[in-house]
């Protein structure tokens, strides 16, 4: 038998396909349409937050979060650089510099001290990214915000469902940003989406998303006409879209629930692997209630690659994640950054395994990926 495990799988039934048959049956494919404001409101509710803009990728809310928040040429956002190239294009797209700071060992988030440290008069924002799918060290990371008067941005781009104390993720800072690429486990193939319980903010960036016009406040009756009131862009998501979204939100619970299994799962199986020396398992912190979107594993004594590549040759989709950005060829050219500077998050970036995890993965096929990995250290 030839073994073929892909690193994700999206969870997808009839359920999504009788909502896109609905969609398109009624001709009512456009955005901010009848399907997306009912997902929105659906949304609030089950976040408990007070406004949920949709746009067509994680990379637009965060975007327009900059834009909304007259984040510009002289500014500083502090990030990790152990994390998606978007979430520094956002920043630099509007002439402001990403600062970067490094990571804890264990959480893999940024860690609240360093950035504490990576503070000057140019701060303007700081982005904590929720890796895996745990929320970082948030009330730490408030204080820090709210004492030296900076907003608080979460890329949650990973954390949908997850809650960091009992609050969810995406809902704490001044805004969150949440991803529905294919990759994620709650998707409709690309989308995102913008979270604040700001009411001015969120009004703002209703009329950014469309395309600086006020026609939000049109489609509600509020105005006779819509026009161009403020810069924008087209960060829209179809109600095409949200209809498959909406379905994938309904299964939300049954989705995290299943991969909790399979990360806890992993957790047992792999223990002896810890215990040998040869890897580092994931940590949780306590106040973190995860998404369980990732399985990171990292290699005690080597690099990834030879373990990554034994995997894949017996089938199995296990993967490196980012490419520390600060020493990224732009990075190196445009902000000043060399490698070294940042050495938790180096080490991590050249150590860390993704492993399967999404929840069709069987307890079958998730043996045969453990045993695999054992198999990838024992023949060193």
């Amino acid at each position: 038998m030839r073994w073929q495990i892909p690193l994700n799988k999206p969870y997808f039934g009839s359920q999504e396909k009788q909502a896109v048959m609905s969609v398109l049956e009624s001709g009512e494919l456009g955005g901010n349409g009848l399907v997306s404001i009912g997902l929105e409101t659906y949304l609030q509710d089950l976040l408990d937050v007070r406004h949920v803009l949709l746009t067509t990728s994680c990379t637009h809310a965060m975007e327009m979060a900059m834009m909304a928040l007259d984040i510009g040429p002289g500014d500083e956002v502090i990030m990790p650089s152990f994390t998606f190239v978007t979430s520094a294009t956002a920043v630099v797209r509007q002439g402001a510099r990403p600062v970067f700071a490094d990571i804890d060992e264990q959480t893999l988030n940024l860690d609240p001290e360093v950035v504490d440290g990576c503070i000057t008069e140019r701060s303007k924002a700081i982005m904590p990214v929720h890796y895996a799918g745990q929320g970082c060290d948030m009330e730490r990371i408030l204080a820090v915000a709210r004492d030296k008067g900076l907003y608080v941005i979460e890329d949650a781009a990973h954390g949908v469902g997850a809650r960091y104390d009992e609050r969810y993720l995406g809902t704490i800072g001044d805004a969150g940003c949440y991803s529905f690429h294919i990759t994620k486990h709650v998707t409709c193939g690309e989308g995102g989406a913008l979270l604040t319980n700001d009411d001015q903010l969120a009004r703002r960036c209703e009329i950014i998303r469309e395309k600086g016009t006020n026609r939000s406040q049109f489609l509600r009756g509020e105005v006779d006409k819509y026009t161009w009131v403020d810069v924008g862009s087209s960060f829209v998501l179809s109600d095409l879209l949200a209809a498959v979204l909406l379905e994938q939100f309904k299964k939300l619970d049954e989705i995290l629930e299943k991969r909790r299994l399979i990360w806890e799962h992993y957790q047992e199986g792999l223990k002896e692997l810890e215990d040998r020396g040869m890897i580092i398992l994931p940590c949780l912190s306590p106040k973190a209630q995860s998404s369980w979107h990732v399985y990171p594993i990292r290699t005690a004594l080597e690099t990834n690659a030879r373990v990554i590549g034994e995997l894949k040759k017996k089938g199995i989709g296990a993967a490196f994640h980012f490419v520390p950005l600060h020493y990224s060829p732009y990075a190196r050219e445009h902000l000043g950054y060399e490698e070294g500077d940042l050495p938790v998050t180096e080490r991590v970036g050249r150590t860390l395994i993704r492993l399967p995890i999404y929840p069709v993965l069987t307890q079958r096929e998730q043996e045969y990926v453990i045993q695999c990995l054992y198999d990838a250290f024992d023949e060193e």
